[in-house]
Formats: C-alpha cells, sequence, structure tokens
C-alpha cells in the first residue's frame, strides 16, 4: 500500500535565538505515525529526510509552499497545501 505523507517543519532555538533548531517531521496519515528529525532548515536537510523515507513506498507528500520542498520533493508525487484525510479534495 503507498503511503500518504505530510512534511513539515518547526523552529525553536536553545539558550538564545543565535542557536536554532529545526525539528522536521513526516506524518503517515494511515497510521497517524511521525517520523520526526532535528537538522538545519536547508534544502540538503529536506534531500536527507526524503532519502530517509524511501523504504516506505510513499505515494503522495502534501506539504506547505516553502521552496525546499518544491525544490526537492518529486513533482509527480507533491501536492501543495492542506488536503482533507482522504488525501483527494484541498480544504484550503
Amino acid at each position: 500500500m503507498a503511503l500518504i505523507c505530510e512534511l513539515d517543519e518547526q523552529w525553536s532555538f536553545v539558550g538564545s535565538k543565535a542557536r536554532q533548531h529545526w525539528l522536521w517531521y513526516a506524518y503517515n496519515t494511515k497510521t497517524g505515525g511521525y517520523w520526526p528529525h532535528f537538522w538545519s532548515r536547508t534544502d540538503e536537510t529536506c534531500r536527507e529526510l526524503l532519502a530517509l523515507l524511501t523504504p516506505f513506498n510513499i505515494g503522495m507528500i502534501t506539504s506547505d509552499d516553502w521552496g525546499s520542498y518544491g525544490r526537492e520533493v518529486p513533482k509527480d508525487k507533491h501536492l501543495t497545501g492542506k488536503y482533507s484525510p482522504d488525501g483527494l479534495s484541498a480544504i484550503t
């Protein structure tokens, strides 16, 4: 079964805003499972997360319109915006 996966990232800092940390996560819309990772907010990090997800047979990836997703997620598997739980209709 191909999965539908939502990608997103969240920003935080430790001690001062100069010490930024980014939580990247992939959310499996079928099982409710998360794959969390802490990295910098770069295209390279996006590629690394996508590489880690390769074994999971992900059929479609949804995300916001942040630039790295548009550049790094394969176009034929990428939907931008907020989608209904069935992954079929936009709710934006």
